[in-house]
């Protein structure tokens, strides 16, 4: 049996992708003016990310299972490293567009390594309060990025926040080539061609894998669009000074980290099935009071809806995260990669579409926090596929047939 992962480095890992979305978001301003850049094509550099992010996964996974977590997770943090430099000697949008997809690509591979190692470590059923507590520990850097990347833009210029991806991914990368692990098994799956159906096609057919997946995939979206809107809604529309920002910003990773740590006992305590319940109630509720509060210019009106939308998604990791990866212990590093490509790609399309409807950005935040609700409706017209996935959800103690 291999030595697991140990939880230090998971943190180090999985923060790699936070810290290059949330960082820099008080510089954006001072960005477009350096560049002389449209402020929209800066703001691009976050959809840029997270769709290299999305995208690598379908190569991530097989790599992972192919050839190990290890190198995997080395080889994404010196891409990361390439391209956090390049970023910071970016004269040109262009440049910065090139070294943002480096970024995505490289930040990929490290969550894919360690999403992988989490299910190799702990088995499917420790895996998910693991995932909740990374999700905690995920939600710590858009608590100190912001202010953070504030301070080194002030004290510098926005090129510093880069310097300091930069000198985060040679410091990571250090330790992870002592201390890392391989936590491949040895009965991982790993012939055939990289990128083909027949690899992915058991994992995507697969009504658990699907109904988690999709649940993950609608957090993530009520995330991005939140991300997208709030520097627009809080500091032009509210006229909220970067500082008060990073405030409001912080505030609201500072209970996706209580929630994120309360998540799992709670739902050790009511079981899966009513943890992802009372998730989308959250998420609805959120939705309405977005809506009914959206004439309030206050930026208490705006965040406080997402408070409470922040609290249901920290349920939904503590149960599908685990949840989604739980039948694949033999083609776990695919498995992740899978749902990391619903989760990001996914999501960023699903936003943008939503964004293509008439509707103010509030109104279309609020269309992305009802979506929970409406998945969960889906799912129950699939009657076989939804038993399937309510026995999978029972505690193994619990008998009595799904309802």
């Amino acid at each position: 049996m291999t030595r697991p992962v140990p939880f230090v480095l998971l943190m180090l890992l999985v923060a790699f992708s936070p810290l290059a979305i949330d960082i820099f978001l008080p510089a954006v301003p001072e960005m477009a003016s350096a560049l002389g850049a449209p402020l929209p094509q800066v703001q691009a550099i976050v959809a840029v990310f997270l769709l290299a992010m999305g995208l690598g996964q379908l190569l991530a996974g097989p790599l992972a299972d192919r050839y190990g977590r290890r190198p995997l997770a080395l080889t994404g943090i010196a891409l990361y490293l390439a391209g956090s430099l390049l970023a910071a000697w970016a004269n040109l949008i262009e440049v910065l567009w090139l070294a943002r997809l480096l970024q995505g690509f490289g930040a990929c591979a490290v969550v894919v390594a360690a999403m992988s190692g989490v299910r190799d470590s702990y088995g499917p059923e420790r895996a998910g309060p693991i995932y909740s507590y990374l999700n905690g520990v995920i939600c710590v850097v858009p608590a100190l990025a912001p202010l953070l990347g504030g301070v080194l833009a002030e004290l510098w210029d926005w090129r510093a926040t880069f310097y300091f991806m930069a000198a985060y991914a040679l410091f990571a990368g250090v330790l992870v080539a002592w201390r890392l692990p391989e936590t491949r098994p040895a009965d991982t799956r790993s012939d055939g061609a990289l990128v083909s159906w027949a690899r992915y096609q058991p994992v995507l057919v697969n009504p658990v894998f699907q109904y988690h997946t999709g649940f993950i995939m609608l957090a993530m979206a009520v995330i991005i669009g939140y991300v997208s809107i709030a520097p627009v809604q809080l500091m032009v529309e509210m006229a909220q000074s970067p500082m008060a920002f990073s405030l409001w910003f912080g505030t609201n990773a500072a209970i996706n980290i209580a929630a994120a740590f309360a998540a799992p006992s709670i739902v050790a305590r009511i079981g899966k099935r009513a943890g992802l319940k009372l998730a989308v109630v959250l998420c609805l509720i959120a939705a309405l009071s977005l809506l009914g509060l959206s004439h309030i210019a206050h930026p208490l009106a705006f965040m406080g809806p997402v408070f409470i939308a922040s609290i249901g998604f920290c349920f939904v990791f503590a149960v599908s995260g685990g949840s989604a990866l739980a039948p694949f212990g033999e083609r776990a590093g695919t498995a992740s990669a899978l749902m990391g490509l619903f989760q990001m790609t996914g999501a960023s399309l699903l936003v943008g579409l939503v964004n293509l409807m008439p509707l103010p950005s509030v109104a279309s935040l609020a269309v992305l926090m009802v979506l929970p609700m409406v998945w969960l409706g889906l799912a129950r017209l699939n009657r076989t596929g939804h038993q399937q996935v309510m026995a999978a959800m029972m505690p193994v103690s619990d008998n009595a047939p799904a309802n």
